[in-house]
């Protein structure tokens, strides 16, 4: 009876007014159109990549090219093992800096917010004082050289990028959210520190987890820098460093100064680097919709106290 009674139950609506109609009309006109402004960018890269180098030199990046050619992925293409070689080292950094970056912030955030941690002031301070002052580029390649001795070594590129303070204070003003309650009862219960921060806290910090990993993924994959200063091999370039030798490659400087006559129409270098960029966003712009739904809620966590 009460099932029939709740599918005989009349549907609610809630009715709009003309005013609110119109407004949701603007909005969704204004998304549409910043949508169709962000995506330009993006699809014009990929259409200028299959461009000529001769149209690019006389008319300009264009969304319909007269002619369309491969020559920049042939020309970044020619050497495949280098390039998965690169592929490769990115994805290593990316992947182990991400997980471990993601650790020891979580964990730091999580000592941070324990009352019962007496030193946990001056540790924030530290920590924050980090921000304000840096050691400089000199005393730190003579600490990773001299004395880590990670010359020409992947960890190199992975250390540099560890640990963020941002992300460390993000992580423990979630912290400030969950309920005090809900590690007393598990300390009564005879869970120690550990066991609260993997099994209470862990679950429940997905959307700041996500957040800052995003941005950890986001900064090991577009490594470069690091890369320019301590790496000598080329098996281990990363992605971006290797594209950017490329391009270097591609110049016609590059190439008459090797004694070479050749026709600067023929040699792709405007639509290599819109090629590059191609190559280097495609694989990761795949991990934003997996955090998505936990990017926003991750990015306001401990701004709204309840």
């Amino acid at each position: 009876m009460k099932k029939a009674r709740k599918e005989n139950r009349p549907a609610t609506h809630i009715k709009m007014g003309k005013s609110n109609r119109t407004f949701s009309i603007i909005c969704y006109i204004v998304i549409g159109l910043f949508a169709v402004v962000c995506l330009f960018p993006f699809v014009l890269m990929i259409t200028s990549s299959f461009m000529t180098e001769n149209e690019i030199v006389s008319e300009g990046y264009k969304l319909f090219p007269k002619e369309w050619t491969a020559s920049a992925y042939v020309y970044l293409l020619d050497n495949p093992k280098k390039l998965l070689d690169a592929y490769k080292t990115t994805i290593i950094i990316t992947v182990v800096g991400t997980i471990l970056g993601l650790v020891i912030m979580s964990m730091a955030g999580y000592v941070l917010n324990r009352k019962d941690f007496k030193y946990r002031g001056f540790f924030s301070f530290m920590i924050y004082f980090t921000t304000l002052f840096s050691g400089g580029l000199v005393p730190t390649y003579i600490l990773y050289v001299r004395y880590l001795n990670l010359r020409d070594n992947i960890w190199a590129m992975i250390l540099p990028g560890l640990v963020s303070a941002w992300s460390i204070f993000l992580m423990r003003n979630f912290m400030k959210s969950i309920p005090d309650e809900l590690y007393e009862s598990a300390t009564m219960d005879g869970a120690g520190a550990f066991t609260i921060y993997l099994r209470i806290f862990m679950p429940l910090a997905i959307p700041s987890l996500a957040t800052v990993g995003l941005f950890l993924a986001l900064g090991y994959w577009n490594e470069w820098y690091n890369a320019s200063l301590y790496i000598d091999t080329a098996s281990k370039y990363p992605l971006q460093y290797y594209l950017q030798k490329m391009i270097n490659q591609t110049s016609i400087e590059a190439l008459t100064n090797t004694g070479h006559v050749i026709d600067a129409g023929l040699v792709p270098t405007q639509s290599v680097k819109m090629a590059t960029a191609v190559l280097t966003t495609g694989p990761i712009i795949l991990l934003y919709p997996f955090v998505q739904k936990y990017f926003v809620s991750g990015l306001t966590v401990g701004s709204v106290k309840g």
